[in-house]
């Protein structure tokens, strides 16, 4: 009874190791044991189920079985048996299961289609392959058909029928012109899915009459052609645009079906003008990142490997700018059966227990049915060690007839799955397959591990011994493996010697000698030294070595880590390198490696070429490595290392810093364990359990660190439980049905053992349930699935190895997955805080609904439309985002008077749930932009026109427009501010009995029931009352406008009269504002109780520094600022200190200059009109001189002037116009010109005339200058001379000279 337990105990090893040595899918059989051993039949190759042939070539359809002794084939065909003898076009392969069909001899393929099953048999048992569906490639010809031409107007759709024949497989379909070339195809022309060509608008270029669709068949390697299709595009203009319509699917929406592990393809195809864009999403969740892909213009969505978690509405969304259209596919994820389980062979000793398991999942869920050597379990020979149980069979007490091939088959609709497993009871005596006498060598101190590979059935127990005759081996010194190898962690040399191997059963024994060498390690005794070295000197290092007599060494050197330069100044000896004439590219790190067959080392140095030789000053230099190290006081969990050191090259050591090495775990990696201060030469040192620890030394001086030491001796601390647990342990869940415990690993030395392992334990929280674990190999990773959505777990990890385990771990609190949340926030309401900001409050999710960690709540809202202007417009959604398990938010930023929606989600970590229903709200009015605009238009003497656009935001509904303005005097003053209220519906004004030749100021605003907006501001001049003559008005239709204040200083303001209600509470209103240069004037508006406390802030617009604050005296409603800088904007606001301490509703009021244009009439300044007088009086004075001088000048004698009187020549003032005529001189006979000189009328009378110095006549004596020229009178008939030259007739007036110079 004992014996038998112990061979039980024992099963579950050898079915692993059997089933790893037996199974002709895992590793191989040993090839003599492959002699000996019985073994079922195992299929090794078969055909495909589905096997397309070419009726043109042989069918092949593959049968390969092995086993021992080797297996006979049989087939059936569509149920029956296959007799190949009597068909002499089907043979056999030898030695094998293979049918050739041969068809290229007479045979035709079609008469072998059929359903072919092979089954190939021995003693042990009977494995049959899978069912192979026979089916010729067939690639039919096109039928015949008349096309008619396709006839389209420009911007229809067109689809062209491609149709092909159906063959087997179905045709590859590509679309193509007379000149074999692929049609281009684009977002408006695309193949579908189904081959056909389809356009979603057509093109005058579309016009062609060789559109051919080409089917091509790849199992026979022939294209079939269909005839040419003929599209002619007829245009009509305009073209009328089009808004998306589905060409492809057809309808609203539709289902469609695909395998688990399959391509899903869904297509959407659109006709419009312009050519649509295809959208596509899904419902409910997200496309699959990673695995989405988009074809044909983003028509054709493709997800690859498709899953159940797939199925669901997937919608398609064309659009372009005239709408869009939507069409919803149904898609479910079936799947045909696939492997949870699938059963694996089965290796017993006669007497013992063991399971073959089948489990597979699918959609619809797969049945499961059993068959024993290719027969129904049902109705093949009883075998009373078995017992089927569903998806498994129970085997009890085996025997070694109840050898058998078992084939499990798992069927859905949609497919089935085979596989063949045997059970093979074999009764064999132990076997060792490691060859006798092989020789291990391995290094002192290093692990050394002896093979002892073995066979038997039962499992066979062994055991190790050294020497012929010694004792079995145990201890920590030694670990067993379970495929027989024994390990030795540290290599000693009296490891040395010769180990038996031996395996027992109850059916024999054997055992087999190895032997075991441990050698000396490598090292390099003598290393190379850092060297400083003159430019064109010579140099070497030295690289003496010490290695095991057995052993040849192999010496390279390296020069920075790559092979040495191909360069004969580089001369390598037997235990040196040496650099002749040295340059400064031979500066680097210089590397020796000794390699042996089992070991290696290396030693480095740098050199560095330096340029002028050493000064014969002091050398500092990094100090010599410390030397002599050596080990005492061991214990278990500490050592004391002592050194002496080195030269320290003139600069003091300061420290000394140990480094370790695990010869264990990481060979070769120095790690960091202490550093010392340079007067200590001895440290105890802390250690750790299951380390094979060497020390090193460096010292540190002000010029750097030294090379390290030579290593310590190696102390091998004993293994131990481990101290630590791991650490950052987690629990996140990855899906919704799973939790991932993660941890950080141990380091090696952490480990302080052999076999180091993890215990992972976890328990749903708050739920009384019992710890389920579970131990699992040197990883850093568990999962854990088929658990609910989201619940707290408590989660340990505790480190465990080969002595036990480590201190109980603290708990952690995780969660498993997450998912979407189920449910939407609740009692959504809206307060309308003000125009441009509400409040929104809703009623927390419960948390279960949540399924997730509560991220917090997003608010998506968007406004509708306007209610002033009515009018929708293109809907931008915007998002606020409150974290945690807030139950409020504000919405800043609304736009006054419009009306929005908006709805409340929740989101965790997975995404955001359902929305809650569209919540609608509406923003109260609040004060207007600006006018768009304002003109000043049509000046005349006492009027202007004022055209004015209204604001671009109104914000509400306008009640009126508010005009204020001013006249701007010459010294830039200004003068009364008069304000008129003007109806909201009119958009025009004409202003009359204004002052001629007058610049006004305007400010102009629109106002709701809220308060004003901001002002535009406006000059103008009227008419100046000179002559008639219209002086254009300045900046009329081009003034510039501006949203900064305008101010002015307190003048007489008419207002009409407005009834006021007193508010319920105290505010500061209508804030405005008129500048000058250097001053401005503040007034405002005040209602509520009696307030004395005023003041004004003020600053620069656009600036970060401190407003300015001015106070006002008494309870004035103005103030000015003085002292301002001309052309500065600037920012005010208006405020109230007391009781309730309040500023003006605006809050900020931003305002700028109201400077009084430079432009002003010159002419009506007083330092110009007094310089014109002077001019006048200077150029009136010269004229008088003159014309004086002229006449004094001039030769008349009487008789001169009696011929120029009586000269029938001249000619008299002309009566229609008053002009001289012209009348030629005695001395040149050039004519002369009319007067340049008239009155501003353009007349002259004689009894008006003042420029006649000599009036003459009759019986008067004339009177004579000094000269002798006449300038008295003749008496009688009196008559205008003519004026000589071009003067005129009357003398230049002051004013005719200012207006000349004018």
């Amino acid at each position: 009874m004992m014996k038998k337990k112990s061979i039980s105990a024992s099963k579950a090893s050898l079915v692993f190791f059997l089933c790893q040595m037996i199974s002709a899918l895992d590793v191989p059989l040993d090839s003599k044991l492959l002699e000996e051993l019985s073994q079922p039949p195992t299929i090794t190759q078969q055909s495909p189920k589905d096997y397309i042939v070419d009726p043109r070539e042989n069918i092949v359809i593959q049968c390969e079985a092995k086993g021992k002794p080797p297996p006979s084939f049989s087939w059936t065909r569509n149920g029956t048996h296959f007799d190949i003898d009597k068909d002499e076009q089907v043979t056999m392969k030898p030695n094998s299961g293979t049918l050739v069909i041969n068809i290229m001899n007479g045979g035709k393929a079609e008469a072998y289609e059929g359903v072919y099953q092979c089954t190939a048999r021995n003693e042990r048992g009977a494995a049959i392959s899978n069912n192979i569906v026979i089916r010729p490639s067939r690639s039919p010809l096109w039928t015949k058909e008349k096309l008619e031409p396709n006839q389209v107007r420009e911007g229809d759709s067109l689809v062209l029928h491609c149709r092909p024949p159906v063959g087997l497989p179905p045709p590859i379909i590509f679309w193509m012109d007379n000149a074999f070339q692929r049609l281009p195809q684009s977002e408006r022309v695309s193949q579908g899915l189904n081959g056909d060509l389809y356009f979603s608008n057509v093109q005058p270029e579309d016009t062609r009459e060789d559109y051919i669709c080409y089917a091509r068949f790849n199992h026979t390697q022939t294209i079939q052609q269909k005839q040419p299709i003929s599209v002619k595009v007829f245009s009509t203009k305009p073209v009328t645009e089009r808004p998306p319509i589905l060409l492809t699917p057809t309808g609203t929406t539709s289902n469609k079906v695909e395998l688990r592990g399959n391509v899903l393809l869904l297509e959407c195809i659109a006709a419009g003008l312009p050519t649509p864009v295809i959208r596509w999403i899904k419902e409910g969740g997200e496309l699959p990142a990673n695995r989405t892909f988009f074809e044909n213009f983003k028509k054709t969505l493709k997800i690859i490997d498709v899953s159940e978690a797939d199925s669901g509405n997937y919608k398609c969304i064309a659009r372009n700018i005239l709408g869009s259209t939507h069409h919803v596919i149904s898609v479910t994820v079936k799947a045909a059966p696939y492997w949870i389980t699938a059963p694996r062979n089965l290796v017993l000793s006669p007497g013992e227990d063991g399971t073959l398991i089948c489990r597979a999942n699918g959609n619809p869920k797969p049945s499961i049915s059993w068959l024993a050597n290719g027969v129904p379990i049902a109705i093949a020979p009883e075998d009373p060690s078995r017992k089927v149980d569903g998806d498994t069979i129970i085997f009890s007490a085996v025997q070694e007839r109840s050898s058998a091939v078992y084939q499990c088959n798992a069927s859905n609709e949609y497919g089935y799955l085979l596989a063949n497993a045997f059970v093979n009871v074999l009764a064999e005596p132990p076997r060792i397959l490691t060859p006798a006498n092989k020789l291990y060598q391995v290094i002192l101190d290093s692990p050394a591990l002896i093979d002892c590979a073995y066979f038997g059935s039962p499992k066979p127990e062994i055991e190790w011994f050294k020497g012929v005759k010694g004792s079995i081996l145990r201890g920590n010194e030694y670990v067993f493996h379970d495929n027989g190898t024994l390990e030795i962690p540290v290599a000693q040399k009296d490891s040395t010697g010769t180990y038996t191997c031996v395996a027992r059963n109850e059916l024999g024994k054997i055992q087999n000698e190895v032997q075991l060498e441990v050698k000396d390690p490598t090292m390099i005794i003598k290393q190379p030294e850092y060297k400083v070295i003159q430019r064109y000197g010579h140099v070497s290092f030295e690289c003496i070595i010490k290695h095991d007599s057995t052993l040849i060494p192999t010496v390279i050197w390296l020069k920075d880590n790559d092979e040495l330069p191909d360069d004969e100044r580089f001369l390598v000896g037997k235990d040196n390198l040496t650099i002749m004439n040295v340059t400064d590219k031979d500066d680097g790190t210089y590397t020796c490696i000794v390699n042996t067959t089992l070991d290696s080392v290396s030693a480095s140095a740098v050199l560095t070429v330096v340029a002028a030789p050493p000064t014969p000053a002091i050398i500092y230099a990094r100090p010599n490595p410390p030397f002599d190290l050596e080990l005492t006081g061991q214990l278990e969990r500490s050592i004391e290392l002592s050194w002496i050191p080195g030269d320290e090259n003139n600069s003091p050591i300061t420290s000394f810093v140990i480094e370790y090495e695990d010869g264990l775990h990481e060979p070769g990696v120095w790690h960091y364990q202490t550093e010392v201060p340079g007067s200590q030469t001895t440290v105890q040192l802390k250690l750790s359990p299951y380390v094979n620890y060497s020390f090193r030394v460096i010292a540190v001086n002000e010029i750097g660190r030294s090379q390290p030491s030579e290593p310590s001796e190696q102390y091998l601390t004993k293994s131990a439980n481990p101290d630590e647990n791991p650490s950052n342990v987690q629990g996140i869940g990855s899906e919704p049905d799973n939790l991932v415990i993660t941890w950080e690993s141990l380091k090696g030395f952490q480990s302080n053992g052999p076999g180091l392992q993890y215990k992972v334990s976890w328990r749903q929280k708050d739920v009384d349930d019992e710890w389920t674990s579970v131990v699992v190999a040197n990883v850093s990773k568990y999962i854990v699935s088929g658990t609910p959505t989201f619940v707290p777990y408590e989660i340990k990890v505790q480190a465990l190895n080969d002595l036990g385990y480590a201190p109980e771990p603290s708990e952690v609190i995780g969660h498993s997955g997450e998912d979407l949340p189920m449910v939407a926030p609740g009692n959504v309401q809206v307060h309308v805080i003000n125009s441009t900001l509400a409040k929104v409050h809703w009623d927390p999710v419960p948390l279960k609904s949540v399924r997730g960690h509560l991220q917090g709540y997003k608010v998506y809202y968007w406004k509708v439309q306007s209610l002033s202007r009515r009018s929708k417009r293109h809907i931008e959604k915007k998002i606020l985002t409150f974290r945690g398990n807030k139950t409020f938010g504000m919405l800043p930023g609304l736009e006054p008077y419009s009306s929005y929606k908006l709805n409340v989600r929740v989101v965790n970590g997975k995404g955001e749930g359902p929305a809650s229903p569209d919540k609608v709200f509406k923003t109260p009015e609040g004060v207007p932009s600006s006018p768009s605009f304002l003109k000043i238009t049509n000046p005349t003497l006492d009027s202007l026109t004022l055209e004015w656009g209204s604001p671009t935001h109104p914000n509400g509904v306008l009640i009126s427009y508010i005009l204020k303005f001013q006249p701007i005097n010459n010294t830039h003053e200004l003068g009364p501010l008069v304000e008129i209220r003007i109806p909201a519906n009119e958009s025009s004004l004409i202003l009359k009995n204004l002052n001629y030749s007058t610049r006004y100021k305007f400010y102009f605003n629109a106002q709701t029931s809220v308060g004003s907006g901001s002002q535009i501001t406006e000059e103008a001049v009227t008419i100046m009352d000179e002559a008639g003559i219209p002086r254009p008005a300045v900046g009329a239709g081009k003034g510039y406008s501006e949203t900064l204040f305008a101010t002015s200083p307190v003048m007489h303001t008419v207002r009409p009269t407005f009834y006021k209600v007193q508010p319920l509470y105290p505010r500061i209103r209508n804030v405005t504002t008129a500048a000058a240069e250097t001053y401005a004037n503040i007034s405002w508006e005040y209602e509520g109780p009696d307030h004395a406390n005023f003041y004004v802030e003020y600053g620069v617009a656009g600036s970060k520094e401190d407003w300015k604050k001015e106070i006002v005296n008494g309870s004035r409603s103005f103030f000015v600022l003085k002292g301002l800088t001309p052309g500065t904007a600037y920012k005010v606001r208006v405020g109230a200190e007391g009781l309730s301490g309040f500023r003006s509703s605006e809050d900020v009021f931003e305002t700028g200059p109201a400077m009084a244009s430079r432009q002003v009439d010159i002419a009506t300044q007083g330092w110009f009109i007094g310089l014109m007088c002077a001019v006048a009086l200077l150029i009136l004075i010269l004229l008088i001189v003159c014309f004086i001088r002229r006449n004094k000048g001039g030769k008349y004698p009487v008789k001169e002037k009696e011929d120029a009187h009586a000269d029938p020549e001249i000619q008299p003032m002309k009566e229609d116009d008053g002009t001289f005529g012209e009348y030629s001189d005695a001395e040149d006979h050039k004519p002369l010109k009319k007067g340049s000189r008239t009155p501003s009328d353009r007349t002259v009378k004689k009894e008006d005339s003042d420029d006649s110095l000599v009036d003459y006549g009759e019986g008067v004596n004339g009177q004579f200058n000094e000269d002798g020229s006449f300038i008295g009178q003749y008496s009688g008939k009196k008559e205008k001379e003519p004026a000589e030259g071009n003067e005129s007739s009357e003398a230049p007036s002051p004013v005719n000279a200012m207006n000349s110079f004018v």
